[in-house]
């Protein structure tokens, strides 16, 4: 039909598709943000390989939210992530332990955090998802990190490993680290031995003396260590000073650590309810 002149324009319904932001809200509602809880580190290395490492977990899940949050020494602090979160209108949240064993982080800090920040925060229903460790998705990152550093499959039977972990005081996560090393030595490896950088022994320096003086011909040190800092440079100082002929890179940024990052988050997410933490 012809408009008359003159004649107003009829107003026509806003389109569905000229509301972005309620488009946005619907895809955050549809999906929990993962909040990645990092211990920190004085060593700038320490955030640089975390937020490396979550460029990777985005990369993989375009979808999904990720944020980083800190325990100590580097920012964003965890509580001030999740009050930011419940500020935007965020309301269910998976956090995860960037640790690979469930040593007193995972069991007392990690949780005391959470805990008190749901206190603060009623709307913010937090699920916190396992530890990454153990899985064989490590031990994949970790023969990765040797091939880089010179060896091939082909030098396995040849060549002892020492798995080289930052250490701690509960028992529970020094025999996680043993029976990881167990399990990787049954892939091929002439031998693979558990060491520690503090509070547990042999020393990584300790433990290629021991596979030299039972005569294995080459050895390599394998840091099972996500990012640097002073304890992965204690292990790097004691391969270097026993005479080990590998020294592999920490496990940082690797694409299975990143797999093995959004495998414990819909794991969480499966969990449900069940893992939700309550004041």
């Amino acid at each position: 039909m012809t408009r008359m002149p003159g004649t107003p324009r009829t107003a026509r319904t806003p389109r569905t598709a000229r509301t972005p932001r309620t488009a946005r809200t619907a895809r955050t509602a549809a999906r929990p943000v993962l909040v990645v809880v990092a211990h920190g580190s004085r060593d700038p290395r320490h955030a640089a390989t975390v937020r490396a490492l979550l460029r990777r977990v985005r990369a993989l899940r375009p979808g999904l939210r990720v944020e980083a949050g800190f325990l100590d020494f580097n920012t964003p602090a965890v509580p001030r992530v999740l009050e930011r979160l419940e500020a935007e209108g965020v309301r269910d949240v998976v956090a995860l332990p960037l640790l690979l064993t469930r040593a007193f982080h995972a069991k007392s800090d990690i949780p005391a955090v959470l805990h008190e920040a749901r206190a603060r925060l009623p709307r913010l229903a937090v699920r916190q998802a396992d530890v990454l460790g153990p899985s064989a998705l490590l031990t994949e990152a970790l023969e990765r990190r040797l091939y880089e550093a010179g060896l091939g499959p082909g030098d396995k039977g040849s060549t002892g490993v020492v798995l080289a972990s930052a250490g701690s005081s509960d028992p529970e996560a020094i025999a996680v680290i043993a029976h990881v090393a167990r399990e990787w030595r049954r892939t091929g490896w002439c031998a693979v031995r558990p060491a520690f950088a503090s509070a547990s022994l042999p020393r990584t320096e300790d433990a290629v003396r021991e596979l030299r003086a039972e005569g294995v011909r080459r050895v390599a040190v394998a840091p099972y260590v996500i990012a640097p800092g002073r304890l992965p440079d204690r292990i790097a100082r004691g391969a270097r000073e026993s005479g080990a002929d590998v020294l592999a890179d920490v496990l940082g940024p690797a694409p299975e650590l990143a797999r093995l990052i959004v495998r414990r988050y819909e794991a969480a997410m499966a969990a449900g309810e069940v893992a939700v933490l309550t004041a």
